[in-house]
């Protein structure tokens, strides 16, 4: 498994961790039911402690991209609901789009944006 993670960053290394694991589904670097390494294995491989990585793990079943079984260990499964998702999703796009206009960078900048990022991930945009 590659995830990259940035020792200099001001973001949280579970929240890296998270995010890359979440990149890797939307890039199909990771599909449905595929193993994550173990707590354990992915601390060692990163050099990272192991409660750092079980907290991204756990994020990452809070927020439905991972099922945690204590003997199979944690596996992409994605059951999000997608109501919620959009709620979520709706919050982040808040911030981002004040931090946008405050800028002054218009709505055309924006959905240029969205599509070259969603293109990444193999689907276009239906809008």
């Amino acid at each position: 498994m590659f995830i990259e993670i940035d020792f200099n960053s001001d973001e949280a290394i579970y929240m890296q961790l998270r995010n890359q694991i979440i990149l890797g589904i939307a890039t199909s670097r990771f599909q449905e039911g595929d193993m994550l390494p173990s707590v354990r294995q992915l601390a060692d491989s990163i050099g990272i402690n192991m409660h750092t990585v079980n907290k991204a793990y756990t994020v990452l079943k809070q927020e439905g991209y991972v099922k945690v079984d204590r003997r199979k260990g944690a596996m992409i499964a994605l059951d999000i609901d997608k109501m919620r998702a959009l709620e979520e999703i709706r919050r982040e796009l808040q911030v981002t789009l004040a931090k946008a206009s405050c800028k002054n960078i218009s709505g055309e900048e924006v959905h240029a944006l969205i599509d070259e990022i969603y293109e990444d991930y193999g689907k276009g945009m239906d809008y």
